[in-house]
């Protein structure tokens, strides 16, 4: 088992060989070694990662589990300049980020580039919520001893971090989902150490992001064992991570068979532990028929459909895969509108060659389904792994009576599924189950549809995460109010979100003191308030620094 210092640079000779980041240092694997595969030509790229196996791993979680003790004490100042520092850290290898991921991925520049912009801002938005200091929930009851016919105990909540969280790199997104993506940022503000599973389909963008992070730990003097970043063989090691007794919750965005096993694994430890798993959705899109009554509506709507979908290959959790047309002229004009657009597409290279295989054998059963005609199909990229984007058609009865038709297809394939009537569509309404979005279009000046809208509505906020009108799912904002879930099998737990502020809230439970002496109460639920925290005390919102902030005082 060697350990060195954490070298720079993902490198490029296939003979170098790099290894995981466990708590600051570089722990050289000996479960065996890969290499990243550039998905355009299917020839492998970079240097070898070597593996960990089990008894390695524990390295890891034992080193979180250190950690922790010490993390979980942090004010809230400490873990937002953690999180800048973080922030920081990436934005200043974001060239050999940006142009290794190129390579790993097939993903252009100016996606990686938003995306790493994105990473480094939702660093920092944990930052703002750690040092706001909010998802600390603090509610304190002072002690009513003259109350009849029972005196009143002082009663203290707040939410403590649950300890160290399992995180998964995603294959489709190398940084905002990865190695210092909305998990890792989440966990960490939570006062959580972290380790990461790096996706082994990217691992030498994983290292670099894992450098950085690694560096900003050492330069702000936390802990090293607050992050790890462990490279192993897909499914075996990552079952491990989540069986190991030091591993207190887990956040992932992949596969539902993937999520599911995760699932199960956590489910029969001795001690269960959550599983915030991001797995599968469909996003279906319902148009209403004041959205198509002229053609320059019917044709941006299908210039933003084809968009939508075709964009990053689909290898979007928020593509539109379904989407539902009003049978007549209208509906078969918008139709030929997204026929032709499509057709005018063309193929990019997907993340790699096995998701290329499976999203070809997902379109392969949707031609072959009954009742099932393509409306529209573009041309194949120039690279490899580059098949042309797709789009096929059926009616709602052949929908609604063939259940695999619901099935995700991860990749740029959409079936339209044509209604005739307002019972129809709200049967549609009803057969969803478990997505991220939903999306409505229409004229918000037609009263008629403002009805059917609302009944929609009504039907899908019970089965969906997010509702959008007259726009497109994908492109998620981070910010506050974003949510990022969905009810089962969009997510494991549709209480929570993986995008957005209330993120944090997943890594978190909470702690009641009762009557207890002020000397033990910790800063957070002291009278004097030392962290200036917003709190609610005898359930009343009390600003720091107004007057009544005091529980003393309430």
């Amino acid at each position: 088992m060697q350990k060195s210092e954490a070298s720079t640079g993902a490198g490029t000779d296939g003979n170098e060989a790099m290894h995981s980041i466990v708590a600051g240092l570089e722990l050289e694997g000996q479960g065996g070694a890969t290499r990243a595969v550039d998905p355009s030509t299917g020839a492998e790229t970079g240097p070898r990662f070597t593996l960990l196996n089990r008894e390695q791993l524990v390295s890891a979680t034992a080193a979180a589990e250190e950690a922790f003790t010490g993390f979980r004490k942090s004010t809230p100042e400490q873990i937002s300049n953690l999180l800048t520092a973080i922030a920081e850290e990436i934005e200043a290898r974001g060239e050999d980020i940006i142009s290794t991921a190129m390579v790993e991925t097939g993903l252009p520049e100016a996606r990686l580039q938003g995306e790493l912009a994105r990473t480094a801002n939702q660093l920092r938005l944990f930052a703002k919520v750690a040092l706001s200091g909010d998802h600390l929930g603090v509610r304190i009851e002072p002690a009513l001893p003259e109350r009849t016919p029972l005196p009143r105990p002082d009663l203290r909540q707040k939410r403590i971090p649950l300890g160290p969280v399992a995180v998964f790199g995603a294959s489709n997104f190398p940084l905002a989902f990865s190695v210092a993506g909305g998990d890792t940022a989440s966990a960490l503000a939570a006062g959580c150490p972290v380790v990461v599973k790096a996706h082994n389909a990217h691992p030498g963008t994983g290292h670099l992001v894992g450098e950085a992070v690694a560096a900003a730990v050492a330069a702000q003097g936390v802990h090293p064992g607050v992050f790890s970043l462990v490279y192993g063989r897909g499914a075996e090691l990552g079952q491990e991570l989540v069986a190991d007794p030091r591993i207190m919750a887990v956040g992932f965005t992949g596969s539902r068979s993937g999520g599911t096993a995760l699932m199960a694994t956590a489910a029969s430890r001795p001690v269960p532990i959550p599983v915030y798993a991001e797995m599968s959705s469909v996003n279906p899109v319902f148009v209403l028929p004041s959205a198509i009554t002229d053609d320059s509506a019917s044709d941006a709507l299908a210039k933003g459909f084809v968009t939508s979908l075709n964009g990053s290959a689909g290898q979007l959790c928020t593509a539109p895969g379904l989407i539902f047309v009003p049978t007549g002229s209208a509906g078969d004009e918008l139709v030929d509108r997204v026929a032709a657009e499509v057709a005018a597409a063309g193929g990019q290279t997907m993340l790699t060659p096995g998701i290329c295989e499976a999203r070809t054998q997902g379109e392969d059963r949707l031609a072959a389904s009954t009742g099932v005609t393509r409306v529209g199909r573009g041309t194949e990229g120039q690279t490899s792994n580059a098949p042309a984007p797709a789009v096929y058609s059926t009616d709602v009865d052949r929908f609604l009576s063939t259940p695999e038709l619901s099935e995700e297809i991860f990749g740029a394939v959409c079936l339209i599924v044509r209604h005739d009537s307002d019972e129809e569509l709200v049967s549609a309404a009803e057969n969803v189950v478990g997505e991220l979005t939903a999306t409505i279009h229409l004229h918000e000046d037609d009263s008629a549809d403002l009805e059917r809208a609302a009944v929609l509505a009504d039907l899908l906020e019970q089965r969906v995460g997010r509702i959008l009108f007259n726009g497109w799912p994908t492109g998620v904002d981070v910010g506050d109010a974003m949510v990022h879930g969905g009810p089962y099998p969009a997510t494991s737990d549709g209480r929570s979100t993986s995008v957005g502020a209330a993120a944090i809230e997943r890594f978190l439970r909470p702690v009641v003191f009762q009557n207890a002496p002020a000397p033990v109460l910790s800063a957070a639920i002291r009278d004097e308030n030392p962290w200036k925290l917003t709190r609610r005390i005898d359930s009343v919102v009390t600003l720091a620094g107004t007057a009544g902030e005091s529980a003393a005082d309430a």
